[in-house]
């Protein structure tokens, strides 16, 4: 692939030395600026790509009108559109940063980009073919707004529509009110309950003579309180039913804006108040079906939600804000991808892989970063990191790309009207999906890179996934992480509003002026997302093994303050007291297979242990506990040092249980441990002793076959 990069200062409004910053692209075919590509430079933009043969364009451009004549130019000249890609270096850099600061970030910036598209994930779509069939719950406004395009239903709920001031003709009209909703898009069914049948030809006669505002006329309906036994000999039809019945109703999309959506962040075809202008084109461009990306990897061999019939891990059912993972099974958990909706919440909560987001994918947010904080090898250089000026501090910025993203153009808007003075510290952005998809893993892997700090900007209160402070506990956590690894806090979220521009400079540049210069050298470290164990095999860039090569690539650099690394929730120490019997319950259940049990007792690997507690809830002697945080003294490396419990064959074990495994007396078959048959026989043992007088010993001494054998042959036979 040939790839051309191309700078632009737009008409010299961006605070940006163009040469500086075509010099500071690394790793393109060609990189070329202007003062004002979509203008006057055009015509050395298709030179440029003639002469070089370029397949793959990256252009610094965050106009949209610009954009599509760029990518007719592209277009002319035989790319697909979807080969250019687009750099902000003007709301986001030489609108709100000095130059020096705005040059490095658009050369760093184009750099990540690159970066990102060596990484990029294939396409891939579902589809789910669904009618027209839409359900309104006593919104008689909404209902006749779809009328032109779906087939609408409009579930009275005790309202009274004869008098309503829109045009229902379209609309079929359901009396009952809503007991129960069911399904999902494409078979939703709605449970009504109404005190009149089908059966009713709306002659009035019980409006008239039922109690006021408690019948109504259109459609005809009861209230579920009235109890006037006059009213059913009232009815010529016998349509009235005081008890209620029940019926059902089925369509492919709800719209209830008095209900309380059970999924925080919404559900595809579920929609509550308000009924927005957004919500109803939604509505309508989901008529027939819906064609969506798939959003997530699965790989459910490594999953550790949980095993004979016990549950394990349940982050990521607990961090879907939209319900598109459920426990299926008591031991298990299934994921829709049709109401996935893209936030990455259970992708940075997983500790094993078992799910990822396609788009963009760990190691893609990981190669951006490492290309944001890569130092050049020239010296001098203006790059920040590269020679000592451009930026002072080197700070990854986790931004979503839904209302953060949009704050902060706003801001540089802002500053270039001169409506407001905006002017931040240069932040070096990585777009996410929301900052949902942001973990303890991609916090650790910044630093391990290199990063000064970490920002994590998102919508806050607002956010349209995960509602108020989304990541108030992922900071805390992370942050007591790095005060345990010595580096003091590291990590901060942000969000910004886009009618309070000082509050967001205000809080960043406080961020900024507290951090220190971090200790780990940028551009030494460039991740596998994997940890040294041939047997393991989760995919890369799982948030545990992730996680802890960062931990190890910090851990060159600093002298730790403890030798438990607290905050890191995928990561827990067993540890078993003496009534364990060395059953191998725990070693069976183990999604990691973090444990085992050997001839001399219960060993376990710190490395492969990933918190889920299972071997707790399953010990059936209630001997084991998991204790949370990264244990440095029982990673391989450090097993050697004095008091390690650490194996002779390997250090990535260490004991912890020392026990004894009984052989059969006949077959030399180990068959349980010495502590399980000396509590069976203490607790069974009078009632059956006498039972094979031809055994020699205890007939505990025995595995379970040749047992069955000499209770066979007692007495001869």
């Amino acid at each position: 692939m040939n790839v051309g990069s191309f700078v632009c200062s737009c008409a010299d409004t961006c605070n940006i030395d163009l040469e500086a910053a075509r010099e500071g692209v690394d790793d393109v075919d060609v990189a070329a600026s202007s003062q004002m590509l979509c203008q006057d430079g055009l015509p050395g933009m298709e030179h440029v790509i003639e002469e070089h043969d370029l397949d793959q364009l990256i252009v610094t451009c965050p106009e949209a009108a610009a954009q599509e004549k760029l990518q007719d130019v592209a277009s002319e000249h035989g790319l697909h559109p979807d080969a250019i890609e687009f750099v902000d270096q003007r709301e986001s850099a030489g609108w709100v940063h000095g130059e020096s600061e705005a040059t490095a970030k658009t050369a760093r910036l184009v750099n990540a980009r690159r970066a990102g598209l060596e990484n990029e994930s294939i396409h891939r779509s579902l589809t789910h073919e669904a009618g027209d069939g839409v359900a309104v719950v006593g919104d008689p406004e909404t209902a006749a707004a779809l009328a032109d395009t779906a087939d609408v239903t409009l579930i009275a709920d005790g309202r009274d529509f004869a008098d309503a001031d829109y045009d229902l003709d379209d609309v079929t009209i359901e009396r009952g009110r809503v007991v129960d909703v069911d399904g999902s898009f494409g078979e939703f069914e709605l449970t009504l309950r109404a005190q009149v049948t089908d059966d009713c030809i709306s002659c009035m006669k019980c409006v008239h003579a039922g109690p006021a505002d408690k019948v109504t006329s259109y459609p005809v309906d009861i209230d579920p309180d009235v109890d006037d036994e006059s009213l059913p000999e009232l009815c010529p039809t016998d349509a009235i039913d005081l008890d209620g019945t029940e019926r059902t109703v089925e369509v492919d999309q709800v719209v209830y804006p008095a209900a309380t959506d059970a999924a925080r962040g919404g559900e595809i075809g579920f929609y509550t108040a308000p009924i927005t202008s957004a919500k109803i084109a939604a509505i309508e461009d989901q008529l027939g079906g819906i064609t969506k990306p798939e959003f997530l990897d699965l790989e459910m061999d490594v999953c550790a939600a949980g095993a004979s019939s016990r549950v394990g891990c349940n982050e990521c059912v607990e961090a879907c804000p939209h319900d598109a993972v459920e426990r299926s099974r008591i031991d298990e958990v299934e994921f829709d991808p049709e109401l996935c909706q893209n936030c990455g919440a259970c992708t940075s909560s997983c500790p094993t892989g078992a799910t990822q987001l396609r788009e963009p994918s760990n190691e893609r947010i990981a190669r951006e970063v490492e290309a944001l904080l890569t130092p050049d090898d020239v010296n001098q250089s203006w790059i920040p990191g590269r020679g000592g000026s451009g930026l002072d501090e080197a700070i990854v910025a986790f931004v979503c790309s839904e209302q953060a993203e949009d704050a902060l153009r706003e801001y540089g808007r802002l500053a270039a009207s001169g409506k407001a003075e905006v002017e931040y510290p240069p932040i070096l952005p990585v777009r996410v999906n929301c900052t949902d998809t942001v973990g303890e893993a991609h916090v650790m892997h910044a630093l391990a890179a290199g990063a000064d700090g970490v920002a994590i900007v998102g919508c806050g209160g607002s956010c349209l996934h995960s509602g108020p402070d989304p990541k108030a506990e992922l900071v805390e956590r992370v942050n007591r992480a790095t005060g345990d690894l010595g580096l003091d806090d590291r990590v901060a979220f942000f969000a910004p509003d886009p009618d309070a521009p000082a509050t967001f400079v205000e809080d960043l540049s406080s961020f900024t002026a507290g951090l220190d210069g971090s200790p780990v050298p940028a551009g030494d470290h460039e991740a596998t997302g994997e940890i040294d164990d041939p047997e393991r095999e989760n995919p890369a860039f799982d948030s545990h093994a992730w996680t802890l090569e960062s931990v190890r690539a910090i851990l060159e650099h600093v002298d730790p303050e403890r030798d438990v690394i607290r905050g890191l929730k995928d990561f827990g120490r067993v540890e078993v007291s003496d009534a364990c019997t060395l059953t191998p319950t725990c070693s069976n259940l183990c999604p990691t297979d973090a444990l085992r049990r050997t001839r001399t007792g219960l060993e376990f690997n710190h490395e492969r242990c990933v918190n889920c507690g299972l071997c707790e809830d399953g010990c059936i002697e209630d001997a084991i506990t998991v204790e949370d945080g990264l244990h440095l003294s029982l990673l391989p490396e450090n097993q050697a040092s004095e008091g390690a419990a650490a194996t002779d064959d390997d250090p990535a074990w260490s004991t912890v249980f020392e026990g004894t495994m009984l052989e059969c007396k006949n077959c030399g078959t180990e068959f349980t441990s010495e502590r399980s048959a000396e509590r069976i026989k203490d607790e069974v043992g009078d009632l059956v002793s006498g039972m094979a007088p031809q055994a020699e010993g205890s007939i505990f001494d025995y595995c379970s076959d040749c047992r069955s054998m000499l209770l066979y042959n007692r007495g001869g036979n």
